[in-house]
């Protein structure tokens, strides 16, 4: 099969031919058809990622396919399944080896590529905004990196729970399609001061940043008593720090939020918040916004996509096969 491996942390995985995997006891092969691409791939073959697979290893996180071959023990799943895998890693491959645990079945209606982009990023918000922030109906709720992987499905979930969102994103096209998903207030952090713009608009109750650097220091500084700020990651690539006497002075609670160290100490709050997603996509209330799809070849594109700030939502690799290939 071909799949895309990375031999050294910091240099670019390259194509290669290897042998089809062979599920493990308690595993299943999927015949992968697409791969959701996210910031934390970025930061795995950079070597910089809070967990690291040992090299070689295949980058992509999330991946949607057809169970095409079980392992002993498996129960519950059968050959032929459609399902969704939070893998950690694997996706940039035609076939890969997962645990049936994390094997979520999809609806028969959601296509592979709408599957792919979801888990990650709608999972990370939903569980940020309701689990972790307790974000209430009525509440302001600021989204920096709005149009970004994440930043936009915390938009769209906002809007799902009552809240007044405020899109904070580069450029009048983010912005644009920030709005679209729903976002009230918008500013353009280009151009616009964050501050005085997040003040001006009455202030934030909850802020969602997976940006970090200065962005998070404006964003602090807007805040209403009470708030919680959730950190979700560093895409600008500055770690802020945080200044304790803002935090006292206004009452803020800052909470850390890693939705994939669910999947650890507490997987049925991942199951449980995934069945709650799908069910609201199933409804058609929510539909990822995918930006790129590019074929697995394309690979290393895709990621460069991500790495240069081209693409808005998610990008995705597919793999199409001919229907007679198709389990």
């Amino acid at each position: 099969m071909k799949a895309y491996q990375l031999e050294e942390f910091g240099r670019e995985p390259v194509l290669v031919e290897i042998a089809q995997p062979q599920p493990d006891a308690g595993q299943v092969r999927v015949q992968i058809a697409a791969c959701g691409l996210n910031f934390a791939d970025l930061l795995m073959i950079a070597g910089t990622y809070q967990e690291l697979p040992t090299l070689p290893f295949i980058p992509g996180m999330e991946v949607a396919g057809i169970i095409d071959k079980l392992g002993a023990g498996v129960a519950g799943l059968n050959e032929g399944d459609r399902v969704v895998v939070f893998s950690g890693s694997g996706g940039l491959a035609e076939y890969g080896c997962f645990d049936a645990a994390r094997c979520i079945s999809i609806p028969s209606g959601m296509p592979f590529d709408d599957a792919a982009a979801f888990q990650v990023a709608y999972g990370t918000s939903h569980l940020a905004l309701d689990h972790r922030a307790r974000l209430q109906p009525g509440e302001t709720l600021v989204v920096l990196g709005a149009a970004g992987g994440v930043g936009l499905t915390a938009v769209e979930i906002g809007k799902q729970m009552g809240a007044k969102v405020i899109a904070v994103a580069r450029g009048v096209e983010k912005l644009a399609i920030a709005k679209t998903a729903g976002a009230d207030h918008l500013i353009d952090s280009d151009t616009q001061d964050i501050r005085s713009e997040i003040k001006r608009l009455g202030g934030a109750d909850v802020v969602y940043d997976p940006v970090g650097g200065d962005q998070f220091k404006a964003a602090l500084r807007g805040c209403n008593p009470e708030a919680r700020f959730i950190v979700i990651g560093f895409a600008s690539g500055d770690i802020p720090q945080i200044p304790a006497n803002i935090l006292l002075v206004k009452n803020i609670t800052v909470i850390g939020h890693y939705w994939g160290g669910y999947a650890a100490f507490a997987p049925k709050v991942l199951f449980d918040s995934m069945a709650t997603l799908l069910g609201w996509y199933a409804s058609g209330r929510l539909r990822p916004h995918i930006s790129h799809r590019l074929p697995l070849e394309r690979s290393l594109e895709a990621l460069d996509l991500l790495r240069r700030r081209k693409s808005t939502g998610k990008v995705v690799v597919v793999t199409p096969r001919p229907a007679s290939q198709i389990v």
